[in-house]
Parts: structure tokens; sequence; C-alpha cells
């Protein structure tokens, strides 16, 4: 990054909330015995309540989690990153969602507009710069949504592969102790979970969409193959950067 590159300002440090001596693989084995919406309610509602934050993507998958969520305590805070490249089928399918299930505590968050005029005042840093578009509308907005918690539940799964090939139930990323309920499920689990419960599905999956983010960087992906095969088509980039564990807020 050059010397006139703008940076943002780094926040407040803040203690970590995790005791020294937590041992995840210890957890994680007091854990496996649980399934999905057991493991959700040991966390949710016996171990931190109050502490815990679930973030979603309102894509292809979401409805899943978000409906053991609901069924679980509907007012559990759920964060929802609008970068203002979302499909406006997401944004539609994040309100029906919202009222199906009856969460009562959904955060839509968004990029600080200042941050995109320096940043980004054509529009087009996703073109020549992805990881640097992903920090800005994404992973930045995101460390101040989830500031106020402890614990992180995702919905990500190993089939997605990648990185996620041998994602763990149980996790520490930077301060949370994040929580991947789904992450031992197929994809043919979550579309009987799916199909079982009447979730509605999001508008896009019937054009062949099975991974769902901006739409500058997402097409088709078809069916039987990769499930994120449509993200950032024709470069390496396979995540945009909230799962990857950062210690600063500088954009570089």
């Amino acid at each position: 990054m050059s010397a006139s590159t703008p940076v943002l300002p780094e926040p407040a440090a803040r203690p970590p909330a995790l005791p020294p001596s937590l041992n995840i693989d210890a957890l994680d084995r007091l854990l496996s015995p649980l399934n999905a919406e057991q493991l959700l309610r040991q966390v949710i509602v016996d171990a931190f309540p109050g502490r815990a934050v679930v973030t979603t993507s309102f894509g292809a998958e979401s409805a899943v989690l978000l409906a053991l969520i609901a069924g679980i305590d509907p007012s559990t805070p759920v964060v929802f990153l609008d970068t203002g490249y979302l499909f406006a089928q997401t944004l539609s399918y994040r309100d029906r969602l919202v009222r199906h299930l009856g969460l009562t505590d959904v955060r839509t968050v968004t990029p600080d507009p200042d941050d995109l005029a320096r940043e980004d005042p054509m529009g087009n840093l996703h073109k020549h710069d992805p990881d640097r578009c992903c920090r800005l509308r994404k992973d930045i907005p995101l460390e101040t949504a989830l500031a106020g918690f402890d614990v992180w539940i995702s919905g990500r799964k190993r089939f997605h592969g990648g990185d996620r090939g041998s994602l763990p139930r149980v996790e520490v990323d930077r301060r949370y102790l994040k929580i991947n309920p789904l992450a031992d499920w197929s994809e043919d689990a979550i579309a009987q979970a799916i199909a079982e419960t009447g979730l509605p599905a999001h508008p896009l999956v019937e054009h062949g969409f099975t991974s769902i983010g901006c739409f500058p960087c997402t097409e088709p992906s078809g069916t039987g193959g990769y499930s994120r095969a449509g993200r950032w088509p024709g470069s390496d980039k396979t995540e945009c950067g909230i799962h990857i564990a950062k210690n600063h807020r500088n954009l570089s």
C-alpha cells in the first residue's frame, strides 16, 4: 500500500472475553455429541445468554440456521451486511424470511459513507482490488457490529470446500468463541431441511445460484459441482475475508 493511500483508524483495544486457559479442542469434544439445535440452545440459552450473535447473508442456505435460531429464541441478535451491492432479491428475501420466522432483532449493517467516499469514490474498487473492497464493505462494518458480543454463530459448512473443508464446529476467531453448528451438514441435508420445513427459498436459487453474494462478483454456479463456484468468477479468491482472522482495522 502506498504512503498516500488513506487508512482507517485503529479501534480502541478491548480485552479478550475468553479465558486464556480455554482448551478449544476439549470444548469441541465436549459439545460434539450435541446436534445443531442442542448446540445452539447450549450456547444461546444456557452458557452465553445475551452474549451470542448470529451473522447471515440471507443467501441460498441461510434459512436453515435462522429457523433453528428462531425456534430457540427469536430475539437472538442477527447481523446482516448490506454492502450496497447486494441483489434486490436478497433484500426482499431478507424481509420475507424475517417475517416468516418471526425474528425480532435483525440488524442490517452498512459501510460507513465517509469510508466509501474516500476509498471507493467511483464504486469500482471490486474490479481491481476485490480483497480491499470486501474489507471496506464487509469486514470493517462487521467488526463494529460484533463488538458487543463474545460468541459468534456462523452458517459455514465443510461441503463448501476450500479452507472450510476441515471446519470445526467450535473454534476461536480473534476474541470470539465461534460456533459453526451446521459445519458437518451435507448439501443434501440442507436441501432436505428446507423442503421438509417449508422454508421459503432464495429467489435466485431457481436460476442456478448456489452461493449468493454481491452482484458484481457472483454468477450462477449451476448444479452438481462446487457450491461456491459462482463467487468471484475468473479469480482464485474464495472468501470475502470476514471469516479470516485479522488483528487490525486498516485497509491493506
